[in-house]
């Protein structure tokens, strides 16, 4: 961050990835739970040096800077937290006052907390919220899926994305999420905000999604999402092994419409208007069939050898991912909820 791009942030309210506190002379207790909710959540600057007035913020610098620093770097790299905290530092000089800001990692080794796991928080728009016991346990499944997808992909740039991807991706959003924040963002801090692009390479998700496919196949070898419409209740009495196969697609958001056209021909729709007059086709079947490819496609191992497959049968439609389950299916079934 900029010290200009700190100051126009002040002209604005803080939001998930910015707070700040006064500290003028100590590390106030509220920084650990901002600590522990950006690195559950996306990261975020934690500025020191601001007090916060109403809506205002006023720039009260901070008394004792190196001595604040190294205290919070300190208990970071200490026992306080259950995994050490990485953070990118800065320092800036506004109007003769010192300010200090800390760019808070997203982790992935979550729940991070203090103390002990109660003290876990997330952040919600702009404020740190303790977590509640499903979304710790949530946290912890994601952990047992691995990250990698957050991580940057070697020799990507913004060029390895597909513009055309990129573009229906951008106007799917403005149109059935008008009001969502990332839409007036340019596509420098889209790409950011959303992690599709950090540090100017493509995260393995970002390229995953949006990128095309022969930047894809030098680092997913194989890149492809099976999708076959079968004549019978099972391969066993189908007269021919399959009657159509989908044909290879660029990337994550390209294959999720060709298989969606596939797939609602097989349930009964209903057509209805939005209140912004955008045509929708609602149906609890088509819901579900939705939910189960978008389930598919985002938590399947693309790292895997094995492929995610839809097999559309007479009487079923089968989704298949590699892998296995976190937990037995039994207890996911009776203990666990959705947080979606």
């Amino acid at each position: 961050m900029t010290q200009q791009e700190l100051i126009q942030r002040l002209t604005e309210i803080e939001w998930e990835d910015f707070e700040v506190k006064e500290a003028k002379s100590e590390i106030p207790k509220s920084a650990w739970e901002t600590v522990s909710a950006f690195s559950n959540t996306n990261g975020g600057w934690l500025i020191f040096g601001i007090k916060q007035i109403g809506k205002d913020f006023e720039i009260s610098g901070l008394k004792n800077t190196e001595k604040i620093e190294q205290d919070f770097l300190n208990t970071l790299r200490g026992e306080k937290f259950n995994v050490l905290v990485s953070t990118k530092q800065q320092l800036f000089r506004i109007s003769d006052k010192t300010v200090l800001g800390f760019y808070i990692k997203p982790s992935n080794k979550k729940p991070i907390y203090y103390n002990n796991q109660t003290n876990t928080f997330i952040r919600r728009g702009s404020s740190d919220q303790r977590a509640t016991k499903e979304e710790i346990d949530s946290m912890y499944r994601d952990q047992t899926f691995g990250t990698k997808t957050s991580e940057q992909a070697p020799g990507t740039s913004r060029e390895s994305l597909n513009n055309i991807s990129l573009s229906r991706y951008r106007d799917y959003m403005t149109r059935f999420n008008p009001d969502v924040s990332y839409n007036r963002f340019d596509e420098e801090e889209f790409l950011t905000k959303l992690r599709i692009i950090e540090d100017g390479k493509c995260t393995y998700g970002g390229l995953l999604m949006l990128g095309k496919r022969d930047i894809i196949e030098k680092h997913f070898h194989d890149f492809r999402i099976d999708l076959f419409e079968i004549p019978g209740n099972s391969y066993s009495d189908a007269k021919l092994r399959y009657t159509f196969r989908l044909d290879e697609h660029e990337n994550l958001w390209e294959y999720y419409f060709e298989c969606f056209s596939r797939l609602k021909n097989k349930v009964d729709v209903k057509f209805t208007l939005t209140t912004y007059g955008f045509g929708q086709e609602l149906s609890v079947g088509l819901t579900a069939i939705r939910e189960a490819l978008v389930n598919m496609l985002m938590h399947a191992d693309y790292f895997s050898p094995g492929k995610s497959r839809i097999r559309i049968f007479t009487n079923s439609i089968e989704f298949y991912n590699p892998g296995g389950l976190p937990k037995d299916l039994e207890i996911l079934k009776t203990k666990d909820i959705s947080l979606e």
